[in-house]
């Protein structure tokens, strides 16, 4: 049997916002994943941390839930309860495993918050169907709350860019750093969103959208959600190559070595200081030498001025006298928050 959590009574989401979001999702979820194929919640309660391979409990990392806390504050936001956007937590969070699941299979990563990868773990097939289960779950989730058919579209919107910047970043792989085929910042810039900003902005806007928020709030809360996506991918990108691996998780040059296409990187070729960097990225030995090329040349530079131009835009969004002032500062404090890592 899975292990999964019981429920707790909700604390008040001004005493830790991550934790009390969370606190507050965890029961709707639990249920949520129980209703699953018994092996299949295994695997669900396994991705996100509450039991280990074969369902003894566990209390390893299930993230951070900062699309939990997006959903809760866009309901409070348009002046409801935060318990009026707990389907929109559930779904978004169970959309965001599923992404990871099938994003770990594709990247080939064997690791996922210090554990094996779910695929792993229980091999490449029993992935791909938990992952399967998981959207099935949260298309349900939505369509049985009210509103649901509305919050349903605005999911499968999110999800249709969340394929496309998937496919995107895939493809840039093999593309080359130079020359006309190469991958311009501006298309990043829209994988990013795609791939990143899509559930972000999805997860504020639900919460919102079931809260009772009008159309033109929702809209503006679904770009501040997808600008807050790019900066958040953008500082990613930062850390991924410059970054402390105690606390980032990741080896220093890890991207490089891979060869990804990060905002940094893009920014830097386009400075003629950086006309030896190409020879450089061409060798995977010499990732230290290239993160130093590319930081001469701006581009580290170049990825926190974006990341800061698109969290400037996130905040300019929010700024509508239509949305509850207290609930629009925690969401401007979590936007900080996340631009302004490591944590």
């Amino acid at each position: 049997m899975t292990a999964l959590p019981s429920a707790v009574p909700a604390p008040p989401l001004a005493s830790g916002l991550l934790d009390g979001c969370r606190e507050l999702v965890r029961p709707a979820l639990a249920e949520a994943v129980g209703r699953l194929h018994p092996w299949v919640a295994e695997m669900a309660g396994y991705a996100f941390g509450w039991c280990e391979v074969g369902g003894a409990p566990a209390d390893a990392s299930g993230g951070k839930g900062v699309r939990q806390a997006l959903a809760l504050l866009g309901a409070r936001a348009a002046g409801a309860d935060a318990r009026a956007g707990v389907p929109a937590a559930v779904a978004v969070e169970l959309v965001h495993a599923f992404s990871l699941l099938h994003d770990d299979i594709m990247d080939g990563d064997a690791t996922r918050r210090g554990r094996p990868a779910l695929w792993r773990a229980y091999g490449t097939g029993p992935a791909v169907l938990a992952g399967d289960a998981l959207f099935a779950l949260a298309v349900e989730t939505l369509a049985t709350a009210p509103g649901g058919p509305g919050a349903v579209r605005l999911l499968s919107a999110a999800l249709a860019d969340l394929v496309r910047g998937q496919a995107d970043d895939l493809l840039f792989a093999a593309r080359p750093w130079t020359g006309p085929r190469r991958v311009t910042p501006e298309e990043y810039r829209v994988m990013a969103e795609h791939k990143t900003g899509a559930l972000l902005g999805c997860a504020v806007a639900l919460g919102a959208a079931l809260g009772g928020a009008s159309g033109p709030d929702v809209a503006a809360l679904d770009r501040a959600g997808r600008h807050l996506g790019v900066a958040f991918q953008l500082v990613d990108d930062v850390l991924g190559l410059w970054g402390d691996p105690a606390v980032t998780g990741k080896p220093v040059g890890g991207d490089l070595r891979e060869r990804k296409k990060t905002f940094p990187v893009l920014a830097a070729l386009d400075s003629p200081t950086a006309r030896h960097l190409p020879a450089l990225l061409a060798g995977p030995d010499r990732a230290e030498e290239a993160a130093a090329l590319v930081e001469r040349a701006g581009g580290r530079a170049a990825a926190l001025a974006e990341a800061h131009a698109h969290t400037a835009a996130a905040r300019a969004l929010l700024a509508r006298p239509t949305l509850a002032a207290g609930p629009v500062a925690e969401l401007l404090g979590l936007l900080d928050r996340l631009a302004d890592r490591p944590w």
